[in-house]
């Protein structure tokens, strides 16, 4: 059984019933890999359903993690792993944030969720990442708006390990079908831009957790 923080996975992942869904997602898989770029398949609790190649090379060299890996569970390894901000560069203003946003949405659509759930009572655990979803998250969306919870077009900076990459900027890309949302699935692109050439600008130490957070404004 796959195990993440706080318990065991309360159940399995559900996969397609239906013979043609099956075979579907063979073939979208066949066409995920032929993805020069990282690109992702998940689920409303972001459980990763496909991955390409290209995505298991960005992230090859964090270490392992029972309960937060990549190829497991995207915003788990987003918010809880120790390794996240060896790649997800500006860790916690271009991904934590915007990450805990969407949580937060998909809290409200599928609130009795249990592997939402699981995820909420890990981050009450945490008194930063609980700090920064009940206080800092409010005053955050205030100052950059509703479309934080959007990720398609999102311009996020990445550390990619190999040095043709480098320190660079990927956009994020939907490229959802209408097959795949009716399964429940979301694809994800990150579109990988060319090193930056330009003396790297000065971030923060790379954290598991958010080292700031904004008190929410009476």
């Amino acid at each position: 059984m796959a195990y993440q923080a706080g318990g065991p996975r309360p159940q399995p992942r559900p996969a397609p019933e239906s013979r043609e869904a099956q075979a579907y997602l063979q073939d979208y898989a066949a066409l995920l890999e032929a993805v020069t770029f990282p690109s992702v398949v998940v689920d409303h609790r972001w459980d990763v359903v496909l991955a390409n190649g290209a995505f298991e090379t960005l992230f090859r060299g964090v270490g392992p993690h029972p309960t937060a890996m990549p190829g497991d569970n995207f915003l788990r390894f987003v918010l809880f792993h120790p390794d996240a901000g060896t790649v997800l560069g500006e860790h916690e203003s271009s991904w934590c944030l915007p990450m805990l946003a969407h949580f937060a949405a998909a809290v409200e659509r599928h609130g009795h969720d249990h592997g939402l759930q699981s995820i909420l009572r890990d981050i009450a655990q945490d008194p930063i990442m609980d700090a920064a979803y009940r206080h800092g998250l409010p005053h955050w969306i205030r100052s950059v708006g509703p479309d934080a919870v959007e990720h398609d077009g999102a311009l996020r900076p990445l550390l990619h390990p190999d040095p043709r990459w480098g320190r660079t900027d990927c956009r994020i890309v939907g490229e959802t079908t209408k097959t795949l949302q009716g399964m429940g699935y979301t694809r994800l692109t990150l579109v990988l831009r060319e090193a930056r050439r330009s003396p790297a600008r000065r971030t923060r130490r790379a954290s598991s957790h958010l080292s700031v957070v904004h008190t929410a404004e009476a």
